[in-house]
């Protein structure tokens, strides 16, 4: 795979697999937080007070394709922050030389910030000696004009957390909040559930390496070994994630979490293309009798829906993989709705306050 190399781009130098054929995923590098974040404890970081959330000051880098970047997109949109938080889309295809923007592309948009060709030039404005690979989403920071973070699992918390207690967004959460907070208690220090957040980080943690990871472990294996593994432990997961929903609404009790949105993105994908273009035939998500109403239930909460592009995140998958799909052919099907009514209200619960009944503008993330 193709990096940026002490600030210099080079193709063919990161290396996918071990030598049994597993795929290994690399570090992200830009790993600062926002001030008032509410940092996990398997994190060893701590807020940067330099960075406090404002309005407008950041910006956010994503593709429509990348389950990862679809986690930012979620989070931005849920939790009201649309206007307090721009967002830059590149091309879904990606070739040679990495995520491009090609704005007269239908969903693209061009560098915002910058007007840059590639987001390979973000990472060396951010640090010219950079060796890394250039991954999406990227948090940028407009005022020090440098990213703050790329690293999903992280600006989704962070995004989360550091406006609780502001001015800035709907005021929903997406982590169990503590029974005696007041209105005098909302920033993040005061308002979480210490023992819900840590079931929280539980499952993402739990879901992250058979399942998120899982898909593309077992797409890009180069042994039947490990890709037998990643399946074994793939469909594995998603069997123990059904039966358990077959109990209650959300991964982790009766309201929406960061866990869902870890879990939607990889679901909204799979029947698509990992199914197909991954090898994951085992089966598929809307022959699953918990898992298909439960992505359902998902899609359907407001402001969901307008955060998928189905035609960027199949023409990223088949055509920017060649060594899994050498055609580059974009399958046609399956014809599935989404938006189709479920039954999953009969657990109770559902979204956060504040989500469900948002009466604010929902354009797609692209036009904001």
């Amino acid at each position: 795979m193709n990096q940026l190399v002490n600030g210099e781009w080079r193709t063919e130098t990161y290396e996918a697999t071990d030598e049994e054929g597993a795929f290994q995923r690399g570090e992200t590098t830009f790993r600062n937080w926002l001030a008032g974040s509410a940092i996990p404890d398997h994190v060893d970081a701590e807020p940067d007070e330099r960075l406090q959330p404002e309005a407008g000051r950041y910006h956010l880098y994503v593709s429509y394709a990348c389950p990862w970047a679809h986690r930012a997109l979620l989070a931005r949109s849920l939790l009201g922050l649309e206007d307090a938080i721009s967002v830059s889309v590149v091309d879904p295809w990606r070739g040679e030389d990495g995520w491009q923007f090609t704005p007269e592309k239908a969903g693209c948009t061009p560098d915002h910030l910058h007007g840059a060709d590639y987001m390979r030039e973000l990472y060396v404005k951010a640090d010219p000696d950079a060796t890394c690979r250039v991954t999406v989403p990227v948090l940028w920071d407009k005022k020090e004009d440098t990213i703050v973070n790329n690293e999903s699992r992280e600006i989704l918390r962070m995004l989360d957390t550091a406006f609780a207690g502001t001015d800035i967004g709907n005021d929903a959460t997406l982590l169990p909040e503590a029974e005696d907070a007041d209105d005098s208690d909302r920033a993040a220090d005061g308002r979480f559930d210490a023992e819900g957040v840590a079931r929280v980080d539980e499952a993402i943690t739990d879901i992250y390496e058979p399942i998120n990871n899982g898909v593309y472990r077992a797409g890009f294996a180069e042994s039947q070994s490990a890709y037998d593994e990643a399946i074994d432990e793939l469909f594995g997961a998603l069997d123990r994630w059904n039966e358990e929903l077959g109990e209650r609404r959300y991964l982790v009790g009766d309201t929406l979490t960061e866990a869902d949105i870890c879990m939607f993105t990889t679901l909204i994908r799979f029947d698509h293309v990992y199914h197909t273009h991954f090898m994951c035939n085992v089966q598929q998500i809307h022959e699953y009798d918990h898992l298909w109403p439960y992505l359902r239930d998902l899609y359907t909460t407001a402001d969901v829906a307008e955060t998928v592009n189905l035609d960027h995140i199949k023409e990223h998958y088949y055509t920017t993989h060649p060594d899994v799909t050498p055609t580059r052919i974009v399958a046609r099907g399956p014809d599935l709705e989404f938006a189709a009514p479920h039954d999953r209200d009969r657990f109770g619960g559902g979204p956060p306050a504040g989500i469900e009944d948002a009466d604010r503008a929902s354009a797609p993330a692209a036009e904001k």
